[in-house]
């Protein structure tokens, strides 16, 4: 009679070759549905449907990366590393659809290459009139009928938003402008910065296969590679988080071992977006000793210096641009505004909302640097960074591509819900309204507490189980004898 039972052949050749083919297939279906995504120009006519589209990349996402559990472990890092191309690729195939800020990375390059600090003028500034054109510029009451033009002067409109203020971007990101303006072609307009951003969103892939060869499993990289905010806010609006995202992971995997040359790249990074300063906890986690804090901090403060520092010395305004009327104008000095701490304002008066998010953040970034694994930075800084994002529920989906990086170092996806609330509330809020937002917060936090829950439930079942085989070893006759 034959035997039934699986052969060495059956279990080494066509089930892992099957759930590769799945994996691959699900990644071949998330591709299609985000590259029609970014194609569907919803944003103004229909923020709806928009939403069903990022709803159903999400899902496929999902799918698909639990997928990956699956594949052998020597189809992983390719697989990863293919998807992320094709999928960061997905975001090229249009314009930038959700958001206007590429158009002042071009001008701020344009102006810099002109000899001009883009700190001294705002955009509609008549000062720097020779360097308009009609692309950036369009003139005439057809060319300025789009909801996503801003008036600048009588029969003269821009692309560009809130053209009557300064520049908001650190010097690193300023920098990188730059470059990308004189690498580019004539009339190559936005172009060069969705390239740009593909290129270091894939290098960011490559760092966290890095990172995670020795403290990870590089399945987990697919939450960067994968992620659907990643092709539309990284590649497709073009936005340069994604370069302080790259740095933010080149510096968490080198201040293990490097705490200088860590606290350097901290630096560049803070420099390129500001919101990075958040990780500086999670890069502390664990010192017990002054000398080991200061050799990351006074590098980074170092670094920041000295990127500032020729910008200041060719600058007639401040190098500090609109940030602090940016802060304000988002909402984050007033409690009632846009939606700003929406889920504190659940359960407290508005009035209480800053204070309370000063003294929970205070406690979190205490716990992270008594408790925080030094092995392991990018955990405390998920969790500095991903409660920061559920006290203060930010209205741009692109500020979580942060987080979705850390997810993808530290392996906890369920806070992605964060990066998913953040998309919910810029697209779908439009049609449905700010309590969207809030809905889509709160759901997060559901998750995030789920997730933790259930980790902290499995890790007390493990313990038991080895609490009792220890025993029933220890029980067992002959033990011990000689």
């Amino acid at each position: 009679m034959q035997s039934h039972r699986p052969t060495a052949w059956t279990r080494t050749g066509p089930r892992p070759r099957f759930r590769t083919a799945v994996a691959a297939l699900l990644l071949a279906a998330l591709a299609a549905v985000l590259a029609c995504t970014v194609r569907k120009d919803g944003w103004f006519a229909d923020p709806v449907g928009l939403s069903w589209w990022y709803a159903a990349g999400w899902a496929l996402f999902a799918a698909a990366a639990l997928a990956l559990r699956a594949v052998p472990a020597r189809h992983v890092v390719p697989l990863v590393l293919a998807g992320s191309v094709v999928v960061a690729a997905t975001g090229l195939v249009a314009a930038p659809r959700t958001s206007t800020d590429s158009f002042r990375y071009a001008w701020d390059g344009r102006v810099q290459a002109a000899g001009t600090s883009p700190y001294d003028h705002a955009p509609a500034d008549p000062a720097l009139l020779p360097l308009r054109d009609r692309w950036l510029f369009p003139q005439g009451a057809a060319a300025c009928a789009g909801p996503d033009l801003a008036p600048v002067s009588a029969g003269v409109c821009t692309r560009i938003n809130r053209p009557r203020v300064h520049t908001v971007y650190p010097p690193v990101a300023e920098g990188y402008f730059l470059l990308v303006h004189a690498l580019s072609p004539p009339d190559a307009r936005l172009g060069p910065l969705q390239t740009g951003a593909a290129l270091l969103s894939v290098a960011t892939t490559c760092a966290l296969l890095l990172v995670l060869r020795r403290r990870g499993d590089p399945r987990t990289a697919a939450y960067w590679a994968w992620c659907p905010a990643v092709p539309v806010e990284a590649v497709n609006n073009a936005h340069v988080d994604v370069l302080a995202v790259l740095l933010s992971v080149a510096a968490l995997g080198v201040v293990v071992r490097h705490r200088a040359a860590g606290g350097a790249l901290f630096g560049l990074a803070i420099a390129a977006k500001l919101l990075p300063a958040v990780l500086l906890p999670g890069a502390l986690s664990g010192v017990r000793r002054t000398r080991d804090a200061v050799a990351v901090l006074l590098p980074a403060a170092a670094v920041v210096g000295l990127v500032y520092l020729p910008y200041v010395l060719v600058s007639h305004s401040s190098v500090l641009g609109y940030l602090g009327g940016y802060a304000q104008e988002e909402g984050y000095e007033d409690a009632s505004a846009r939606g700003r701490y929406a889920l504190l304002r659940l359960l407290f008066p508005d009035a209480w909302a800053l204070p309370l998010v000063v003294l929970v953040m205070a406690a979190v970034v205490a716990y992270v640097l008594r408790r925080g694994d030094p092995e392991r930075p990018w955990s405390g800084a998920l969790l500095v960074t991903g409660t920061a994002f559920l006290l203060m529920t930010p209205g741009y989906s692109w500020y979580a591509l942060l987080l979705v990086a850390l997810v993808a170092l530290d392996g906890r996806w369920e806070w992605l819900a964060v990066a998913v609330a953040g998309a919910a509330a810029y697209v779908t809020g439009r049609a449905l309204g700010e309590a969207t937002g809030t809905v889509a917060y709160a759901l997060a936090a559901a998750a995030v507490l789920a997730g933790w829950s259930a980790r902290r439930t499995g890790r007390r079942t493990r313990r038991r189980t080895k609490g009792r085989a220890q025993s029933r070893r220890a029980e067992a006759p002959g033990v011990g004898r000689g």
